[in-house]
């Protein structure tokens, strides 16, 4: 695969999931009674919803900051994990938005592993 395939596919990946995890965590945020409803079943609480909305437009942004790519797409990969075992085991009915998400985070998420504050083997920057 060349570079500049690789690079600009990973820039598509990031515009997307920044869009996607803005989008859902400002619904979050703001109230929208979809989301309202769905954390309801989750039976958490109201505070959980927010608490997931601001993980997901802090780590959106931090696909963006040089140095953090890392700490954003891992953050959004296992709120994905979370979110699909909720539509798996609570919610319903499919879990198929959330594992793609969850997927494409954690290709970002091996784009920067080199970031990781633990040593994953890699040479990726």
């Amino acid at each position: 695969m060349s570079e500049n395939v690789k690079k600009y596919g990973l820039l598509a990946i990031k515009a997307v999931l920044t869009l996607a995890f803005v989008a859902a965590g400002f619904a979050k945020l703001s109230g929208q009674e979809m989301m309202v409803q769905t954390f309801e079943a989750v039976g958490v609480g109201q505070w959980f919803r927010y608490v997931t909305g601001v993980i997901e437009v802090g780590a959106a942004a931090l696909l963006w900051v040089r140095g953090m790519q890392f700490v954003g797409a891992g953050l959004l990969t296992c709120t994905m994990a979370g979110a699909a075992l909720a539509h798996l085991v609570i919610i319903g009915p499919s879990a198929v938005p959330a594992l793609v998400l969850g997927v494409l985070s954690a290709i970002v998420a091996y784009h920067y592993r080199a970031q990781s504050p633990i040593d994953l083997g890699s040479s990726a920057a």
